[in-house]
């Protein structure tokens, strides 16, 4: 099949995947695929947490084309169900100019009713990878968005660690060095959760991928658990990527009149859809995982719509399991210039840190 007409064709399946059932056999790389996790599930965990994202451009490019009238709609819903609260009379100035002083501003309201329909929730806020599956027993949206995921600042020590399982990721305008790379996304947004709102963060600058991107996750693992073991006072952990798309997609949007990539939350489920639960990368901290990128893409709905993509599940693991509250994190691709990858740290920062002190 040509690759036009393939691409035609995910994209056909991935709209309108009735049309698509059974109707086509798996190429002979599928096959192989498929056979590998099989007879090799190890060699296959480590080539496909590491593989080429096609249908992540696909789904790019998607967007690109749906986004606006979907955003739109989303916000005229949004605005359409909220509340108008007029202050009482014994409301104090005080009050009133902590509001105003306060760094989080909400621009929509998201409903949150609504969200507790699991089919509403995966449609509007979530895209999920042909590789995997969910339902709604494995994710009741209830007990995720009540879940707690305020830290303790009572100890001295990093609260946050961020690092980067492929520090070689780099931009549309990027000279080769760190300083234009994604390692020094790391080191902005470290420097806002710690300056800007008092989070202790550690940014860890180990590179996992120099000789290449296979073993990238298993090379991180042993150094990212001796850096948590050195520091029990970590609750959470971000690995800071960027995605890579079609070189005709441009994620980006405006925020306060500055060009601002977009970001996506993305989990690994530990689970295929070819063999189901992968026993070898087991994840007794899913549901956190899960929790937290929810409320972390909520609480981008409402204070910066159109900034985040839909959350991304996939079927691996992604070294999510280290850590209760791990996020793995995509700000914009290779086609985004690093001024707007650099300008999307501010409205990152001001989501993590009203996640996770609690303003919600």
């Amino acid at each position: 099949m040509k690759t036009g007409w393939a691409m035609y064709f995910k994209m056909i399946k991935f709209c309108m995947p009735v049309f698509c059932f059974q109707t086509q056999d798996a190429t002979l790389a599928e096959w192989m695929a498929d056979g590998m996790q099989f007879t090799a599930p190890v060699m296959s965990y480590v080539y496909q947490e590491d593989e080429d994202k096609d249908d992540m451009t696909i789904l790019a490019t998607w967007e690109n084309a749906k986004q606006q009238e979907a955003r739109q709609k989303a916000i005229a819903e949004q605005n359409a169900a909220r509340t108008e609260v007029t202050p009482g009379k014994d409301e104090s100035l005080e009050n009133k100019v902590a509001v105003e002083n306060s760094p989080w501003h909400k621009r929509a309201e998201v409903n949150r009713d609504k969200l507790l329909d699991f089919d509403y929730l995966m449609k509007t806020y979530y895209r999920v990878d042909r590789t995997t599956t969910i339902n709604a027993t494995e994710f009741n949206p209830q007990e995720l968005l009540a879940k707690d995921l305020r830290v303790n600042m009572t100890q001295p020590g990093p609260v946050v660690l961020i690092y980067h399982t492929h520090s070689q990721e780099g931009f549309a305008d990027s000279d080769g060095t760190d300083a234009t790379s994604v390692m020094a996304l790391g080191e902005r947004l470290a420097s806002l959760l710690q300056n800007s709102y008092g989070i202790p963060t550690l940014h860890h600058i180990g590179k996992y991928d120099v000789e290449g991107r296979d073993y990238a996750y298993a090379n991180a693992q042993p150094e990212i658990q001796r850096v948590l073991a050195e520091n029990p006072t970590i609750q959470v952990v971000i690995d800071l990527h960027r995605d890579g798309v079609g070189d005709d997609v441009h994620l980006v949007t405006d925020i306060d009149g500055k060009p601002t990539a977009k970001v996506m939350f993305f989990n690994g489920l530990s689970r295929t859809t070819s063999t189901g639960p992968i026993d070898y990368l087991q994840n007794p901290n899913l549901n956190d995982n899960l929790a937290t990128s929810l409320q972390m893409q909520i609480a981008a709905a409402e204070l910066y719509p159109g900034f985040t993509r839909p959350v991304f599940l996939k079927g691996y693991r992604y070294n999510m399991h280290l850590c209760p509250k791990a996020m793995l994190i995509e700000v914009g691709a290779q086609t985004n210039t690093f001024q707007e990858v650099y300008n999307a740290m501010d409205p990152l920062a001001n989501i993590i840190s009203y996640v996770l002190l609690n303003e919600q």
